[in-house]
């Protein structure tokens, strides 16, 4: 076996923590004798033993001279919650680790690396580095930017309508498109939309058609109008709940009753217009309640004002075949004079689900 088949193989094993060890990263871990896989593990739940000390204890031997360590991002050298897997590596006498990209945390960031080889290990990094990073671009933008990563997705017609101009959406995508959404809800921390969604749509943005834990429901509602029958508001014991709102609202008596059936209310300051500030809910989002990625899945006002703050990270569109005509826009907020103004895209992927075309956008 080859260090990039044990690699994809470590690959493998990260994504099955998707969902559970928020804000850390995904990691999985394999080990390999005489070029065969012995042991294998992965970080499954933030606060839990990471991949490589799960792939450690696996074997019963305490000398593991002559293992390779394969690893898709560089191993820990600090004391969090668990202690350093570098010390751990080092006692072991594994002889080689091969990682497929650094740590972006400044409390590691090659220092783990430096630790391991001053100690005699044989390290190689870069493996499959691209698909490292890709794997990991949660973590990479939380920790270095200091905001979540964000994922907007949109459901919308071949002219690029989300909804037809009565307000009907359901259902412009199809079954396996929607299945495929709440897959994602369930590798997500948050799903965010505005307050007139949820007056319009009356969502539950909950995990149903696949197994998976809920993840936090954030609503932007700057007035704090939001019905107090809406779905969203609802099993707050079992799925958290948070309302950004202006700081203006926060001692009325709807708030306090928001409050006393479970719902988090978190002030935010807003612009000139009125509306939430989106780079400061971000930071309070990821500082206060550790939301490291959100989906938004927001109507025409949030998808527009996101796109304008330059602040979506990954755009998937789920294009339906049919045609609406008049209809309510997927960017209709936004008002663009000259094409060379226009948002620009980098289409990473396009791929049918069922007879939808789903396609993958980054941020240029």
């Amino acid at each position: 076996m080859t260090y990039f088949d044990a690699m994809q193989r470590v690959f493998e094993l990260a994504k099955m923590g998707a969902g559970y060890v928020s804000p850390n990263p995904l990691v999985g871990a394999v080990i390999l004798k005489n070029g065969e896989i012995i042991s294998e593990g992965y970080h499954q739940k933030f606060g839990e033993p990471h991949a490589e000390v799960v792939a450690i204890r696996n074997l019963k031997e305490t000398d593991l001279s002559g293992t390779t360590l394969v690893v898709n991002l560089e191993p820990c050298c600090h004391q969090g919650k668990t202690p350093p897997c570098t010390d751990l590596i080092i006692s072991r006498n594994i002889s080689r680790v091969v990682i497929g990209m650094q740590d972006p945390n400044p409390l590691i960031a090659g220092k783990g690396i430096k630790i391991l080889r001053d100690a005699g290990i044989e390290v190689i990094s870069g493996i499959l580095e691209d698909e490292a990073k890709w794997l990991n671009r949660f973590f990479i933008k939380h920790i270095t930017k200091g905001i979540p990563y964000i994922v907007a997705k949109v459901a919308q017609s071949l002219d690029g309508k989300i909804a037809t101009i009565g307000g009907d959406s359901k259902w412009i995508s199809s079954e396996e498109s929607r299945i495929m959404v709440h897959k994602m809800r369930s590798e997500i921390d948050a799903i965010l939309v505005g307050r007139n969604t949820v007056d319009t749509d009356n969502p539950e943005l909950t995990v149903r058609a696949v197994e998976g834990r809920n993840p936090v429901r954030v609503i932007l509602d700057s007035n704090l109008s939001i019905n107090l029958n809406a779905n969203v508001l609802k099993d707050c014991n079992d799925t958290k709940t948070i309302i950004c709102t202006s700081r203006n609202v926060l001692n009325t008596d709807k708030a306090k009753i928001l409050e006393s059936s479970g719902i988090q209310i978190q002030a935010v300051n807003t612009n000139s217009d009125g509306k939430i500030d989106l780079q400061k809910c971000l930071k309070l989002l990821l500082d206060n309640y550790k939301i490291a990625s959100i989906l938004v899945e927001g109507g025409t006002e949030v998808l527009s004002s996101f796109l304008k703050a330059k602040l979506i990270d990954e755009l998937h569109i789920f294009l339906a075949p049919i045609i609406i005509g008049k209809g309510k826009g997927t960017f209709d907020s936004i008002n663009i004079n000259k094409v060379s103004d226009s948002y620009k895209l980098l289409l990473k992927s396009a791929e049918l689900s069922a007879q939808d075309l789903h396609l993958i956008y980054l941020q240029e």
